[in-house]
């Protein structure tokens, strides 16, 4: 199972939450996964950018120092003993400036079809690499 969340919690978009209440809930999804025999694939959270603008409104809801933060959590959590893996989008997809390169997302955030031709390879190399993976 690939999880790519985390966005809409930075934003806020149910109400106030913290870095630590996100790092919980992606452990606490991870625990039902192994309860279940699941292999859970972690997807990084996706840069944003304010580059057109409608795109201003997404990007100042959503700090890049926290995408950056919640990501190197999640590449440390899938590094340790957790039984999960990481797919890093963010690095394919993030630019010299440290926002997400602007023919990615329309909007400063959701994939436009190019974004999604560049994260298909990586999300295919991920779960074969998940399934080769022997069980922790």
């Amino acid at each position: 199972m690939i999880i790519l969340a985390g966005t809409n919690d930075i934003a806020g978009n149910t109400g106030p939450m913290r870095i630590e209440d996100i790092e919980d809930n992606y452990a606490s999804m991870a625990e039902l996964a192994r309860a279940h025999e699941i292999k859970v694939i972690y997807s990084s959270v996706l840069p944003v950018h304010n580059y057109t603008p409608r795109a201003q409104e997404l990007f100042a809801q959503r700090s890049p120092d926290k995408i950056l933060q919640l990501n190197r959590w999640l590449k440390n959590y899938c590094a340790a003993a957790s039984g999960c893996s990481y797919l890093d989008y963010f690095s394919a997809m993030v630019d010299e400036k440290g926002l997400l390169k602007r023919g990615l997302a329309d909007d400063g955030l959701h994939p436009s079809g190019p974004g999604y031709k560049l994260m298909a390879p990586l999300a295919e190399a991920a779960i074969h690499n998940a399934l080769e993976a022997p069980k922790p």
